[in-house]
């Protein structure tokens, strides 16, 4: 494929992130800062934002190898962790709020309904550019039926999801607590990393709202067994994070040894 198509691609998801940044200003500007309906919009535009473009790395990978798709994915993450404040267009970090008592079960159902909103309606755009079919690998993608990237068993996908996200999840509190020089980058590689370590196995989603918007409904799987891997799987994970954060043989493993409280 011709670098020109790739450099359509990566056009658009630069675009994306313009007008999600436009979307963010103009919500700001529009919307009272207090109560959930500011906190919700946020989360529907970053998790449009994070689908419109995933759906683009599809394409490249697809077209230009796992590698490539690695970049544009490591570079994004790192985009993200910059522009989306209190945003995680993830509903398992909700989950986790819950449990550690920083939110209510109703903000975090809120946050997931509005993240599902942003995440599957952003699709109708993203269609609408593949149809115009700028790029010769855009050809027949609009409205082709999408296949599932599940390769292995269901309960086997669930557990890939699950223990990656539970990695991923105890890297990035490991990084909030330590707070290390390059914090973003480090976390954006390690993140980068599992989700090319299980790209050929689940599709290496780690993220309810992304895996639905991207795969609801493909062929290869059945709704049932979708939400067993990519739902309950990472789900699971995330929210085991927390006690297994707080075990003391697992803090000072990835801590070290920690100072004593001062009196």
């Amino acid at each position: 494929m011709s670098m020109t198509s790739l450099g359509i691609s990566a056009g658009f998801m630069v675009g994306c992130c313009i007008a999600a940044q436009i979307a963010r200003r103009v919500s700001r500007r529009l919307l009272s800062q207090e109560g959930i309906v500011p906190v919700l919009m946020n989360e529907a535009i970053a998790a449009a934002e994070l689908c419109a473009c995933c759906f683009e790395l599809i394409i490249v990978a697809d077209n230009f190898g796992v590698a490539t798709y690695a970049i544009f994915l490591f570079l994004l993450t790192i985009w993200w962790g910059k522009v989306w404040g209190d945003a995680s267009a993830c509903p398992y970090t909700h989950m986790e709020d819950v449990l550690e008592g920083r939110t209510s079960f109703k903000e975090m159902a809120l946050r997931t309904w509005a993240e599902l909103m942003g995440g599957c309606c952003v699709y109708r755009i993203v269609q609408v550019f593949w149809w115009l079919e700028f790029a010769e690998t855009h050809k027949g993608r609009a409205f082709e039926e999408c296949n599932a990237d599940l390769q292995v068993s269901p309960y086997v996908g669930a557990a890939i999801e699950g223990v990656a996200t539970l990695l991923c999840r105890l890297a990035s509190k490991t990084i909030s607590v330590q707070e290390p020089k390059f914090s973003s980058y480090i976390d954006s590689f390690i993140g980068t990393s599992l989700v090319v370590a299980a790209f050929n196995f689940s599709g290496g989603y780690f993220n309810p709202v992304l895996a639905t918007a991207l795969k609801w409904g493909c062929r290869g799987h059945s709704n049932l067994e979708h939400i067993i891997v990519y739902w309950i799987g990472a789900c699971l994970g995330a929210m085991l994070s927390v006690p297994i954060f707080k075990l003391s043989i697992v803090r000072r493993f990835l801590l070290g040894e920690e100072k004593p409280k001062q009196a």
